[in-house]
C-alpha cells in the first residue's frame, strides 16, 4: 500500500468495509446471510472484532467451536467475496463487557499493556490461538481473504512487541496502526441517511481510501455480553442493517457510495485539487481530482438548517445544484462512460459505471422530488431513446442534456447510440429507494446488472442461462443485463419466463412473488415457580465458597476491617451473585448497610432470616463514576418482628442469616478490574461477627459459552433449558400473574412455528412492562440467554435469531427469570411474538445446538 490506497494484485483498491461482530449473531448460518447482504450493498470488505471473553472461560482454555467458529466465519467471508479486516484485540472496546477481556483476567494480577508481564503473557497466548486460525486464511497465501490486521497500540514498545508476535505466528498481511501509511479511522455512529452521507463523503473528501461503516450490522449483545456503556440487548440500533437483518433508511447512501468506490475506478486515487467555491457561502466545497484519469469530484456540504440552491463551477460550467439542510452531495465531472463519451457534469451523484457485453451502463442517484440533470460530452451526435416517460433530452454544441424528475421508488432509463460506434450507453437515473434494488455483480465470465428484487445474493453464468439467487419482499419485476449469449433466467432455482427488452435487457414476463408474514401463535400455557431459596435461613450453603480473603486483585480498595466480597475474586465473573452471611451476636441489630458495586442497571435485594429487607438500585441517590461503574449503599432498617426475633436468640447455634442477591457483575471497559458485587456490610444497634459465603454462576455452558449463565438458582439447576421437567409448576395464564413478592420468579412455556422453507422470517419477542411495574427480566430461548429487559421503561423487542429459534415445524422453549422488588406489580406485563419481516429467499439455516436439561 502507499499513501493513496491499497494495492491488491497490482490494482488500486478503495476499501469499503462494514463492521460486523460475529459474536453478536449467535447463528453461524446467518453469518452468510448478513455477509451476502453486505456484499450486495456495495461492501468489498468486512471489519471483524473478536471478543476474547467469548472464547476463553478460564486461563489457558480456548474454544473456537460452534458460534465461536472463527475458521467457519473466515471461510464464509471468502465465499461471499469479501476481504477481511481483523481486529482481535486483545482489547476491542465495542461496548463489550470489559472491552472483550475475559473475566478471569481480573483475578490474575494483570494490568493492561505491554508494560505488564502478566497481562502480556496471557494476551500473547490469546493472539497466538487466533493467529493459528487466521494465518491459513490470509490473502497473501492465496487461501483466504484476510487482507489487513488491526492493532490498537499507541505505544511504540507495544507495536514492536506485537509485530514480532505476529511474524512469529505467520501473519504476513499489513498491520494497521496509528503510524501506518494508511491510517484506519475509527468510524463514528450516524443517526440517519443525511448524517451518514456527511460523514463518509467528508472522509472521501479528505482523500481516504480506507472506509469503514460502523455498524453495517449491529446485532444483539446477548447474555451478559454488553458493557455498562451500552446495556441494551440491541447493539447500535442505527446500524445500516438492523438487528432483524432488514435494511434501514440509512442504507441507501452507503449502498450508493460503496458501489461508486467499487465500480468507478477514478475514485481509487482522488487527491486534493484547487479550491472551488459555491456562489452561496453556506455550501462548503472540497474539490478532488484524479491525476491519472482527469476526473474531478466535488463534495458539497450544507451544515445550515435550510435547504440551499446555488451555482457551483464544475468542468468549466456554472451548474445550479441543491443540497438539503444538514446534508451533503457528491458531484463529478470527466468520468469516462465508454465509447468516447464523458460526463460533463451532473446534479446527481454517480453510482456506477460498467460494461456489460457491448453495453456501457452509467447509473446516477438522487433524492425523490429533485430534478436530475445529466450532461454528456459526446464526440458524435447521439441518437437518444427515452425508455421511460419521465426522461427528456436535448443535444446542443456537442453535449447531450438529459433531464429526469426523480419520483419515489422510480428508475428512469435512456438509451444513447451513435453512428460512430457499435457500443450503446444506457443511462439509469434513480431515487434512493429505487437504487436499493439495483444490483451490479461480477462473475468469472463477465459483469451483470440486475434490477428489481429486494436483494441479489449471487449470479452465475451457465451456458445460455444466468442463475440468480436473492430475496423478494413484495412482488417485483426482474430486469437483467448480461453478456451476449445469455437468453434464459432462473431465480432461486426456478426458470422464469423472460424476453428481450428495449433497454437491451432480459425482462421477466411475470413479476417475482413476494412473501407473506408468518402466522405466529399466542404465548399461552405458561407455568410459574418462585425461587430464591437462598434467602431462607435453613438453605444448605455448605458447597458455597467462603468469602474470607483479605487482599484483592481489584482496583477497588478493600474497605478497612472487611473481608473481600468482590465477586470476581472468587471466580464469579458474569451474572447474578448470591451472598449468605451468618451473623453471630446480632441481638439488638436495628439496621444493615450494604455497599455494592455494579454495572448499569444494578440491583441489590436483601433478606434476614428469610424476611425481605428491601430492594435497592444504584441511582437511588448514588452516581456512577463516569467509567462504567455504579456504586450504591442500601440502608435497610429491620422490621420490628425481625428485631424482636433477633433479641430472643442466644448462642452460636442460633446465628441469623443475611442473604443478599446482587445484579450484576458487568465489567466496565475503562476499568474492568473495578469491583462487582457486594463490597461491604455495616451494622447499627449491634456488632455481630459475620461469616460470609458466596455463590455465582456454575461452570460455563460448553455450547453457549461463559457469558450465557448467571448465578440464579434456576440457572444453576437448568430451569432455563429445554427439556426441563416443569410439570409440577403452577399453571398461569400469563407471566404478569402472581403475588407481589421480593425475589425471583420463573415462567416457562413452549411454542411451535411452521415457516415454509422458501421463506426467511424474522421473529421477535416483545416485552412491555407497562405502568406500575419495575421488574428485571432475563430472557432465555432454548436455553440461550438473549439479554435483560429492564422494566419501568419503554417496550423492547428481543430479536430471536433463526437457528436458535426453530422455525421449521419444531418446538421452542421460552423461559423468563423475573426479579421483582415486592412493591410493584409482578411479572413482565405483556409478552408476545412479533413478525419483524419476511422475504422469499434467504439462506439455509442449520439449527444452533441447544442442549437441554440432563
Amino acid at each position: 500500500m502507499d499513501r493513496h490506497s491499497l494495492l491488491v494484485d497490482g490494482r488500486r483498491l478503495a476499501l469499503w468495509s462494514g463492521e460486523l461482530h460475529p459474536f453478536r449473531l449467535p447463528s453461524p448460518s446467518l453469518w452468510r446471510d448478513v455477509l451476502q447482504k453486505m456484499r450486495a450493498y456495495g461492501h468489498n470488505a468486512v471489519s471483524v472484532r473478536l471478543a476474547w471473553n467469548q472464547h476463553s472461560p478460564a486461563p489457558g482454555v480456548y474454544d473456537f467451536s460452534g458460534v465461536r467458529d472463527l475458521d467457519l466465519f473466515l471461510r464464509t467471508a471468502a465465499e461471499c467475496a469479501l476481504y477481511v479486516v481483523l481486529h482481535p484485540g486483545p482489547y476491542i472496546g465495542a461496548d463489550v463487557d470489559a472491552g472483550g477481556l475475559p473475566g478471569w483476567l481480573t483475578t490474575v494480577g494483570a494490568g493492561a499493556g505491554a508494560a505488564d508481564p502478566a497481562y502480556l503473557r496471557h494476551a500473547d497466548e490469546w493472539l497466538s490461538r487466533v493467529n493459528a486460525v487466521v494465518a491459513r486464511h490470509q490473502f497473501t497465501r492465496g487461501t483466504g481473504t484476510v487482507l489487513l490486521y488491526r492493532a490498537d497500540t499507541p505505544e511504540r514498545a507495544d507495536l514492536d512487541h506485537l509485530r514480532t508476535r505476529l511474524r512469529a505466528d505467520g501473519i504476513e498481511v499489513p498491520l494497521l496502526h496509528a503510524g501506518a501509511p494508511l491510517a484506519w479511522e475509527e468510524p463514528e455512529r450516524t443517526r440517519d441517511a443525511a448524517e451518514a452521507r456527511r460523514l463518509h463523503l467528508a472522509r472521501l473528501a479528505r482523500g481516504s481510501t480506507l472506509h469503514n461503516v460502523h455498524m453495517a450490522f449491529g446485532g444483539t449483545s446477548w447474555g451478559w455480553l454488553p458493557a455498562p456503556s451500552a446495556p441494551s440487548p440491541t447493539y447500535d440500533p442505527t446500524a445500516a442493517i438492523d438487528e432483524a437483518r432488514r435494511p434501514t433508511d440509512k442504507l441507501a447512501p452507503l449502498h450508493q457510495l460503496g458501489h461508486l468506490l467499487r465500480h468507478v475506478p477514478d475514485f481509487t486515487r482522488m487527491t486534493g485539487a484547487p479550491a472551488v467555491r459555491a456562489a452561496d457561502a453556506r455550501l462548503r466545497v472540497r474539490h478532488l481530482a484524479n491525476p491519472d484519469t482527469g476526473a474531478h469530484a466535488y463534495v458539497v456540504r450544507n451544515d445550515s438548517a435550510a435547504d440551499v440552491t446555488s451555482t457551483l463551477p464544475m468542468g468549466g460550467t456554472d451548474v445550479e445544484v441543491a443540497v438539503p439542510a444538514r446534508d451533503a452531495k457528491l458531484f463529478a465531472t470527466g468520468l469516462h462512460l465508454g465509447a468516447g463519451r464523458k460526463l460533463a457534469h451532473a446534479t446527481v451523484q454517480p453510482m456506477l459505471t460498467m460494461s456489460v457485453g457491448r453495453l456501457d451502463v452509467a447509473a446516477f442517484v438522487g433524492r425523490a422530488g429533485e430534478m436530475a440533470h445529466v450532461v454528456l460530452d459526446c464526440p458524435n451526435e447521439p441518437w437518444p431513446t427515452r425508455l421511460d416517460e419521465e426522461a427528456a433530452w436535448a443535444f446542443d454544441d456537442g453535449r447531450l442534456h438529459v433531464s429526469v424528475p426523480l419520483k419515489e421508488d422510480r428508475l428512469t432509463r435512456v438509451r444513447v447510440r451513435s453512428g460512430e460506434t457499435d457500443r450503446t450507453l444506457l443511462l439509469i437515473v434513480a431515487d434512493d429507494a429505487a437504487s436499493l434494488r439495483l444490483w451490479p455483480y461480477e462473475t468469472p465470465s463477465g459483469r451483470v446488472l440486475v434490477r428489481g428484487p429486494e436483494l441479489l445474493r449471487e449470479a452465475a453464468l451457465d451456458g445460455a442461462v444466468i442463475r440468480l439467487t436473492g430475496d423478494t419482499v413484495d412482488e417485483r419485476e426482474l430486469e437483467v443485463w448480461a453478456p451476449p449469449g445469455i437468453t434464459d433466467v432462473t431465480w432461486n432455482g426456478e426458470a422464469v419466463q423472460s424476453g428481450l427488452g428495449r433497454a437491451l435487457s432480459l425482462m421477466t414476463v411475470w413479476p417475482l412473488p413476494g412473501a407473506a408474514g408468518p402466522e405466529l401463535p399466542a404465548l399461552d400455557g405458561w407455568r410459574r415457580r418462585t425461587e430464591n431459596f437462598e434467602s431462607r435461613p435453613e438453605y444448605g450453603d455448605e458447597g458455597w465458597t467462603a468469602a474470607d480473603r483479605r487482599t484483592s486483585a481489584s482496583t477497588t480498595p478493600v474497605p478497612d476491617g472487611q473481608p473481600v466480597l468482590f465477586a470476581d475474586d472468587y471466580g464469579f465473573h458474569y451474572g447474578d451473585v448470591w451472598y449468605r452471611g451468618r451473623l453471630t451476636g446480632a441481638a439488638g441489630l436495628e439496621s444493615v448497610s450494604l455497599s455494592y458495586s455494579t454495572g448499569a442497571h444494578g440491583l441489590l435485594m436483601a433478606w434476614l432470616d428469610g424476611e425481605p429487607l428491601g430492594t435497592h438500585r444504584p441511582g437511588d441517590g448514588d452516581d456512577g463514576d463516569g467509567k462504567g461503574t455504579w456504586t450504591g449503599t442500601a440502608d435497610l432498617r429491620l422490621p420490628a418482628a425481625v428485631r424482636e426475633a433477633l433479641g430472643e436468640r442466644r448462642g452460636e447455634d442460633t446465628a441469623a442469616v443475611l442473604s443478599v442477591l446482587v445484579r450484576r457483575t458487568q465489567h466496565a471497559q475503562e476499568d474492568p478490574r473495578a469491583a462487582r458485587g457486594l463490597t461491604a456490610a455495616r451494622f447499627e444497634g449491634a456488632s455481630p461477627r459475620v461469616s460470609w459465603r458466596i455463590m455465582g454462576a456454575a461452570a460455563a455452558d460448553p455450547v453457549r459459552g461463559p457469558l450465557n449463565n448467571g448465578g440464579l438458582y434456576g440457572e444453576r439447576h437448568g430451569w432455563h433449558l429445554p427439556g426441563y421437567d416443569d410439570g409440577g409448576w403452577e399453571p398461569v395464564s400469563s407471566p404478569s400473574r402472581g403475588d407481589r413478592r421480593q425475589g425471583v420468579t420463573w415462567y416457562r412455556t413452549g411454542f411451535r412455528l411452521d415457516v415454509p422453507p422458501e421463506v426467511d422470517a424474522s421473529v421477535g419477542l416483545l416485552l412491555d412492562d407497562g405502568p406500575g411495574r419495575a421488574s428485571r427480566v432475563q430472557v432465555f430461548l432454548n436455553g440461550w440467554n438473549l439479554g435483560e429487559y429492564v422494566g419501568g421503561g419503554a417496550p423492547h423487542t428481543f430479536v430471536l435469531p433463526n437457528g436458535v429459534l426453530r422455525t421449521r415445524a419444531a418446538a421452542n422453549t421460552l423461559a423468563l427469570a423475573v426479579l421483582s422488588d415486592g412493591e410493584s406489580a409482578p411479572g413482565p406485563g405483556a409478552v408476545r411474538l412479533e413478525a419483524l419481516g419476511s422475504a422469499a429467499g434467504g439462506v439455509p439455516v442449520e439449527p444452533v445446538p441447544s442442549p437441554g436439561a440432563r
